[in-house]
């Protein structure tokens, strides 16, 4: 998809040689080709830009996915810029387009990579301000992407190649970020401060969830507690009027719910009249049946169905859900945020199981029929192990024999070629699209990939190169690799900006340039061999 609104090169050089027509002589070593050039790399002038026009994308996309769910989205979670812009320039390479690829910012990641404390869990814990200096390094580094690859098109096209139409129909490699505001850190005007500095950095989507803020908990871990509506409708507009002070009238809010783990509560709401949001919270949660004489002083009771109660309270002072309302909560939870001004939602699980996913999802369907879901297909899940058991109650319902397959340890390796692993695997696979069909995902994502995916290829490293393959455990499995796979950074010093930088000096210093790009540089062995191209001259208006 080509950039919407995207500044052309014939009127960035336009307004160039005006300009200096208007200033005369003292612009006499300014070269209208070369600031044009600069102006078209660079499209995003601010992270308010990016803001706007990534919300227009998403919103689109929304809709697409409205007409056929086929058209779902997806994302990986990234850590570093420099990751998000491998994984942008990775999927230009294999796919030709980013058109339905985002990236998502995990707040989980930041608080375990990017925090000043060192590695935290996920309970907001890291400094705020990590999650905005974040983003604008994310986008940061996909602009950089956006200029070296026009840059080289630049290059080629001076050359004599005909590249024209590429730089026409350049496609940038900004795509939507959803970022994780975890549950707002702090009061609901901190969560809008916060928010704000999120968008003005270049988020268009930030997804808020509902656990108390100072007692947060990651959504794969016990011991989460969940606030009223009210508290939470409180955060969803605070998100809201961020994006409407900053111009970005259709920014998307993703409401998460940790009701479905959740089993305690901070607060007794205030019910003002039955059958209210406050008064459906307030059933939720257990009590006792008491007698007035039975009730010590200061305890805190309700009356229930003409009966006086006494909610059940820990000693830290959290009351307690009943059990089995769990679902009941998270249905209520996503019908209220749909109704208040949520656009997507987000519903931790247990497991990743599209029945089960479903049947919620549906039943909000049934009062907000267009409801759409973001869903987290994390690696807290053992997905070998949850599909393979769900395969194997496929496989007993259908009659198959069994007896092959000790039930209590499937993940056993022994497995991996059997007919249960290449259903489960096949189950794995089909997911994504399965949950768009049938349980209203629209944008999938995985939170920590990168965390595991560093993790897992240091250990293949390590392993080798502090071994008997020495150097080879290098070459043989990252940079042959890089070679022979086209990574873009194999050229470490082009990703970087090498080149980049050596045009800019030569259009800032001319012929006095200090360029590092010569015949000494060593990346000129990763270069790619040419012929046919002929050499010619630069022109004042080289490029239509």
């Amino acid at each position: 998809m080509k950039n919407i609104e995207q500044t052309s090169y014939r009127s960035a050089l336009e307004t160039v040689i005006g300009l200096k027509e208007k200033f005369g002589d003292r612009w006499s070593s300014i070269a209208p080709h070369n600031a044009a050039r600069m102006i078209t790399q660079n499209q995003f002038k601010t992270g308010l830009d990016i803001a706007q026009y990534t919300a227009n994308i998403m919103r689109q996309d929304m809709a697409d996915y409205d007409n056929n769910p086929s058209n779902y989205t997806q994302s990986l979670g990234c850590w570093h810029g420099f990751v998000a812009q491998q994984k942008m320039i990775a999927v230009k390479k294999h796919y030709k387009t980013t058109n339905k690829k985002y990236l998502y910012l995990s707040g989980w990641m930041v608080a375990a990579l990017r925090s000043e404390f060192g590695p935290l869990p996920d309970q907001s814990m890291h400094e705020k301000i990590a999650v905005p200096a974040l983003i604008e390094e994310i986008y940061n580094f996909l602009r950089q992407a956006d200029a070296i690859e026009l840059n080289d098109l630049y290059r080629r096209l001076e050359r004599g190649e005909d590249v024209q139409d590429q730089i026409d129909n350049f496609e940038t490699h900004i795509v939507p970020i959803i970022a994780d505001i975890d549950a707002g850190f702090g009061n609901e005007e901190a969560t809008y401060l916060l928010a704000k500095k999120m968008i003005q950095a270049g988020a268009c989507a930030i997804q808020i969830e509902n656990q108390v803020s100072d007692a947060k908990q990651c959504g794969h871990q016990d011991g989460k507690v969940t606030v009223p509506h009210e508290d939470f409708i409180a955060k969803l507009n605070a998100v809201r009027y961020a994006f409407l002070e900053l111009g970005i009238d259709n920014g998307i809010i993703v409401a998460r719910t940790d009701s479905e783990g959740a089993g305690l509560t901070q607060k007794l709401p205030v019910s003002k009249e039955p059958g209210d949001l406050a008064s459906k919270y307030l059933d939720f949660v257990e009590c006792e049946e008491v007698a007035i004489g039975d009730v010590s002083d200061n305890e805190v009771l309700l009356k229930r169905n003409g009966k006086l109660v006494r909610p059940v309270r820990l000693a830290n002072g959290l009351y307690k859900f009943r059990e089995g309302t769990n679902i009941d909560r998270v249905v209520l939870d996503c019908i209220t945020s749909l109704q208040n001004g949520a656009d997507l939602l987000w519903i931790e699980t247990p497991t990743p199981h599209v029945g089960q996913i479903a049947h919620m999802v549906n039943r909000v369907k049934e009062v907000v029929p267009n409801a759409k879901l973001v869903y987290n297909n994390s690696p807290s899940f053992n997905w070998t192990l949850n599909f393979r058991n769900q395969v194997y109650e496929e496989m007993l319902a259908e009659g198959e024999n069994m007896t092959e397959y000790d039930r209590n340890n499937l993940m056993d390796a022994e497995y991996d070629g059997s007919e249960l692993c290449f259903r489960a695997d096949e189950k794995i696979k089909s997911f994504q699209l399965d949950a768009a069909r049938e349980a209203g995902v629209f944008h999938h994502l995985i939170t920590l990939p990168t965390y595991h995916t560093t993790a897992l290829h240091m250990n293949d490293l390590t392993e080798g190169y502090f071994g008997e393959e020495g150097m080879l455990a290098y070459v043989k499995g990252v940079q042959r690799q890089e070679i022979r796979k086209g990574v873009s950074c194999v050229k470490h010093q082009r990703m970087a900006g090498s080149d980049l930088g050596d045009d800019h000096k030569t259009f800032f210093a001319g012929d006095n340039a200090l360029k590092a790009g010569g015949a000494k540089n060593t990346s000129n062995q990763f270069e790619t061999k040419q012929s046919g191209i002929k050499e010619t001259p630069k022109q004042e208006t080289a490029v239509a």
